[in-house]
Formats: C-alpha cells, sequence, structure tokens
C-alpha cells in the first residue's frame, strides 16, 4: 500500500530568534504541507529558560515547547494566507556563548520515530552533526539532505588565529556532511564547496513582502510618491554583517555623497560601537535598534545598501527587491541570484558604490514583472528545493508503510556499501562520544544526553544513567 513519505525539516533555530535559519526552514516546511505530497515535521531546539532569556529579544519567554510553538504558529499564520498543516516537534538545545549558536543536545534523531523516518532535511547539516552522537544520519533515515545556510569560513577568519581555525573548520564540515548527507544544497557560491553538492537558491520571501511590493508598483503607476525616504541597512549589528564595509565606504567618499542620509537598524553585540562610529561621520548617519523588516517603517525607504559578504544569500535583500526597492551591494557570489533582477545595482569598486548610489537616490524602481516576483516567492523556492533535492525520485521509490530499524537497517545495508564512509562515520561516532574530545573541538559541556530539566520540559523519558544525578 502507497502512503505519503514524511519529511522531517530539522534546524538549528526558532522565532522569535530573527534569524535565517529560523525563519527559512519555518517556509520550507509550510509550503511542503502546502503542496500536499509529503507529511511534514518542522523540528526545532528546545532551551530552558535560562539560555531564552539570552537568546530571544524582548525579553520574550516560553514555560512549555507548546506555548512555544503556539507563538511560531502565529507568527507564521499573521504572514501567509493559508493554515499550515505541518507538525512542530522540539530537541533539546542549549546556547553557546562563545559560538553565538544554539548547539543540539543528545541524539535529535529521537525526535522523530522509527515508522516516520523516511527523508531528513538537515538545514546548516555541519552544525547540526558536528557534535553529533548517536544513530547515524543515513540508517535512520532513507534519504537525508543538507542545506548550507553559513559561510562559517568567513566568519572564522575574521577571529584571532582565524585562518588556523578556518583550515579546521573547513576539513570537519566537509568531513560530517559527507558521512551524514546524501545530497547537499548550497544557496550560493559564497560557502565551501562540499561534497555531493549543488548550488540552488531555495529560499523564497515572506508573502508580505510581495504585498508592500505590488502596493507600490500600483502607486508608481498611478504617479504618487512611492518612496520617500532615502537610503538603509538592517541586519544583525555585528561588524562582520556588513557594518564594517558600509561605514568604511560612506567614511572614505564623505565629500561625494555630501547630502546622503542612512539609517542603520539592528541589535547586537556590536551596536554600541557602531554608533560610536557613526557619530565620527560628516554624514548623517542614523543607527537604530533593529525591527522586523515588514514592518512600515520600511516601506517608504527607496534604496537598501549592503556590502555584506558574509551573507550566503541575503534574506533581507531578497526582501528590499520584493518591496520594489533599489539595492545596492558588493559583487560576490552570495549576490549571484539577485543579478537577474534589474533593480540590483552591483558594485565593484568604492568609486562604482557611490556612483550608484547617487544614481538610484535620483529615479524609481523598475517594476517587478509577475516573473521576477514569482522567483522570489516561498512557491517558486518550494519548487527549486523539490527539484535540486530530487524528493519526487524518492517520492516514486517503493518504500513499504512501516520502516522500523530493523527494517531500515536491513535495507540500507543491502544497497552497495560505501565502506570508507561506513569506517568514517563509526570513527566520528566514537569522537563525538568521548566528552573531553567534544569539549577540545568547542561541544558544549555535558551534552552527550540532556538533562533532567530539558527532559522534564520535553517529556521526555530521564536517562538512566542522569536519573538522579541533577545532570
Amino acid at each position: 500500500m502507497s502512503r505519503k513519505q514524511h519529511i522531517a525539516i530539522f534546524t538549528t533555530a526558532s522565532l522569535p530568534w530573527m534569524t535565517g535559519t529560523a525563519v527559512n526552514p519555518l517556509f520550507r516546511a509550510a509550503y511542503l504541507a502546502k503542496n500536499g505530497d509529503w507529511e511534514v515535521t518542522l523540528v526545532i531546539p528546545w532551551l530552558s529558560l535560562k539560555d531564552q532569556e539570552l537568546v530571544y529579544p524582548n525579553k520574550i519567554t516560553f514555560n512549555s515547547p507548546s506555548e512555544h510553538e503556539g507563538y511560531v504558529r502565529q507568527w507564521l499564520e499573521e504572514r501567509t494566507d493559508f493554515i499550515s498543516s505541518f507538525r512542530i516537534k522540539f530537541y533539546p538545545g542549549k546556547f553557546s556563548l562563545e559560538m553565538r549558536s544554539i548547539l543540539p543536545v543528545g541524539d535529535i534523531t529521537e525526535s522523530i520515530p522509527d515508522e516516520e523516518a523516511d527523508i531528513a532535511v538537515l538545514e546548516e547539516p555541519e552544525h547540526l552533526t558536528w557534535y553529533h552522537h548517536g544513530k547515524k544520519w543515513k540508517t535512520k533515515f532513507w534519504r537525508v539532505i543538507g542545506v548550507v545556510h553559513t559561510n562559517y569560513l568567513e566568519y572564522v577568519r575574521r577571529e584571532k588565529n582565524g585562518e588556523l581555525i578556518a583550515f579546521f573548520v573547513k576539513y570537519a564540515s566537509s568531513w560530517v556532511t559527507r558521512i551524514y548527507c546524501h545530497k547537499v544544497i548550497r544557496l550560493s557560491g559564497a560557502t565551501q564547496n562540499f561534497p555531493r553538492s549543488i548550488i540552488c537558491n531555495v529560499h523564497g520571501v515572506n508573502p508580505r513582502f510581495l504585498d508592500v511590493g505590488k502596493v507600490k508598483l500600483g502607486q508608481l503607476q498611478r504617479e504618487e510618491p512611492a518612496f520617500t525616504k532615502g537610503a538603509y541597512y538592517i541586519g544583525k549589528m555585528v561588524w562582520s554583517k556588513g557594518y564594517r564595509e558600509l561605514l568604511q565606504l560612506l567614511s572614505k567618499h564623505q565629500d561625494k555623497l555630501s547630502g546622503l542620509k542612512v539609517d542603520l537598524y539592528g541589535n547586537g553585540e556590536d551596536s554600541e560601537q557602531v554608533q560610536q562610529a557613526a557619530k565620527k561621520l560628516s554624514l548623517p548617519v542614523g543607527v537604530y535598534p533593529g525591527r522586523d523588516h515588514a514592518d512600515p517603517l520600511f516601506h517608504d525607504y527607496k534604496v537598501f545598501l549592503n556590502p555584506s559578504t558574509t551573507d550566503v544569500v541575503c534574506t533581507t535583500t531578497a526582501e528590499a527587491l520584493a518591496m520594489g526597492k533599489i539595492v545596492i551591494c558588493a559583487n560576490h557570489p552570495s549576490n549571484e541570484f539577485f543579478k537577474q533582477f534589474p533593480n540590483c545595482h552591483i558594485y565593484n569598486s568604492g568609486d562604482e558604490f557611490v556612483k550608484l548610489t547617487v544614481k538610484a537616490l535620483t529615479e524609481d524602481p523598475a517594476p517587478l514583472t509577475d516573473d521576477l516576483r514569482h522567483k522570489l516567492s516561498w512557491e517558486a523556492a518550494t519548487e527549486r528545493f523539490v527539484a535540486a533535492a530530487e524528493l519526487n525520485q524518492v517520492v516514486s521509490e517503493e518504500i513499504p508503510p512501516s520502516s522500523s530499524k530493523p527494517f531500515a537497517s536491513t535495507s540500507l545495508k543491502s544497497r552497495k556499501p560505501r565502506s570508507v564512509e561506513e569506517v568514517s562515520a563509526s570513527l566520528h561516532q566514537t569522537i563525538s562520544g568521548i566528552e573531553a574530545a567534544r569539549r577540545a573541538f568547542g561541544a558544549i559541556p555535558k551534552t552527550l544526553q540532556p538533562d533532567e530539566q530539558q527532559c522534564k520540559e520535553l517529556e521526555w523519558v530521564i536517562p538512566e544513567r542522569k536519573r538522579g544525578s541533577g545532570g
């Protein structure tokens, strides 16, 4: 008997943290479920209260996973015109202050029952598997697809001993994705190359941004003033997110940009330093707390400046284009997808940045065609994802309605073995199970299994060796 296959989407962050790996996998789950061909589960990290206070903005916290799920669903429903049918499950996570990231705790494959373990989508596969210790992903699931979101090498190169750290991160990431993923999708050529990978932008934009763009197009067609503000930038306020490059460009070319006003929006650990640097410029540069990019505050800006070269595909650039704005961005692999849009202006030098910015402020954006608007949508992104992940081929395979652990293991072993990868995976399993080795490579201490508190919050069975130990 045929049945719908299950897709489990694992990701490394969740709302209300407004980061790409919280927002994009959420939309992917919603639109894959809307497609109707699969049963979809989104698996997101659950943080205990102490970590929630470190991660989530505006003092938002949750007392239970069900409360957290309610927040996520309400946020999504306010931005889409349909009720989503996918499920949400949680895995235990902890926040690393050093990495500024959420890391999984224990074997997160256990979040999905064996009988539903058909297809796994790992959003940030390297991040999810660096310290993975438990069931091997390729043994648990029939097919494992990785989606690479982050240019980790670019970030670590900016740290002390960056080139040395980048060397180890590069090979560690390549190693774990090879042994745990059947295929890897790189959003752009800005990431490192991975085994069995292809480049395809499988992200779309929140439908609200496309709605704003339609309103602005109507205003322009009626010859009404559509854009009454000048230039701005929005992003996490850390130097590596393009703020350093932008302020350097503004500082070097202040004379040529006389009269330009730029507003910067964001929250982050470098906010105070960005404010101080902005005050030293003769140009009026406003620095403000971060907001949702869909906020009406941003609708009337005409020009989005984005010199960042650490993104893989910049979500805010896509959102600005969807709203009908002109975007000025660097000639960089992360912006390759956007070059097809007439309102995306690419610069190769500081002088070109100046010329394009000045010109953009004096002209109206080009109308966004229906075809280009569709390419920015999540419907199109989902089509690209299904094709890139070859999900239709997986659907056509004869998979029994119940794939219990013994059956799955037998079936996989009957395929042509990859002996080198099996040995390599076993080596990783051994290393990732040694506490001293985990800590040496940057794992959070005592994260081989969730502690009692997280087990109670998630209503999981407390591991025997943890019972009564307090974690």
